[in-house]
């Protein structure tokens, strides 16, 4: 999932940018309005973690932006005016959720994932397929009941993938995604990621390669004489 955090106070920022990295998270950060209107124009967030009281270009004017001009991206407005006008008020103008500060980091942690659940179509926390089972709650991964050691990149990898109900899925999308922004566009990062998942996955082979297009899970193409039966 990939989370923009729009907070103008930079410890704050930057401690949740590394909280939320190591749930296997991308996460960048942008400390005004206007910065956050740029990354939000070149990047394709999940999910946006919006302070209200920013310099410049102001929170509700963000929140407005986002809610008419991307559909698909949900708010998470984090901020320190609690009252129940400032959460109608907030919600009023497009945000999904609302958190006050100071806050729990477990409970942001779960309404990020709850928000990253409302796609279209919605995703259920436990996804199943072809043998695997991934956690998302828990960030836990299984393959025919054994647990899979993975590091946080490739369980960010694998749940794409899983998301994905066996569709390809470009290293394009898989960047964008599960790395921030910056993650070298030419890296060999992706391919390295699936070789290691591929591994841990084990046999019979359920991560497979599209050669030019990307990667799916399920069962491989059939070939030979029996493939067009």
């Amino acid at each position: 999932m990939r989370v923009l955090v729009v907070e103008d106070e930079p410890f704050l920022a930057s401690a949740l940018r590394s909280g939320l990295r190591r749930e296997a998270m991308a996460a960048d950060v942008a400390h005004d309005g206007e910065d956050a209107l740029r990354r939000l124009a070149v990047h394709a967030y999940d999910v946006v973690v919006l302070d209200r009281d920013l310099p410049g270009v102001h929170g509700d004017d963000v929140c407005r932006h986002v809610a008419t001009a991307l559909p698909g991206c949900r708010i998470l407005m984090l901020t320190a005016a609690g009252g129940l006008r400032d959460k109608v008020a907030g919600l009023g103008l497009g945000a999904d959720d609302y958190l006050v500060k100071p806050f729990d980091f477990p409970e942001l942690v779960a309404r990020l994932r709850a928000l990253g659940r409302r796609t279209a179509p919605a995703q259920p926390p436990v996804l199943d397929r072809v043998g695997l089972r991934v956690d998302q709650h828990r960030m836990q991964a299984y393959r025919d009941g054994r647990f899979l050691p993975l590091t946080r990149k490739e369980f960010a990898v694998l749940t794409l993938l899983m998301r994905a109900e066996g569709g390809v899925v470009s290293a394009e999308h898989l960047l964008e995604k599960a790395w921030d922004e910056y993650a070298d566009p030419f890296t060999n990062a992706v391919r390295i990621t699936i070789s290691t998942l591929r591994r841990k996955l084990g046999d019979p082979a359920v991560l497979h390669t599209v050669t030019g297009v990307g990667y799916y899970l399920g069962a491989p193409p059939r070939t030979g004489p029996e493939a067009g039966r």
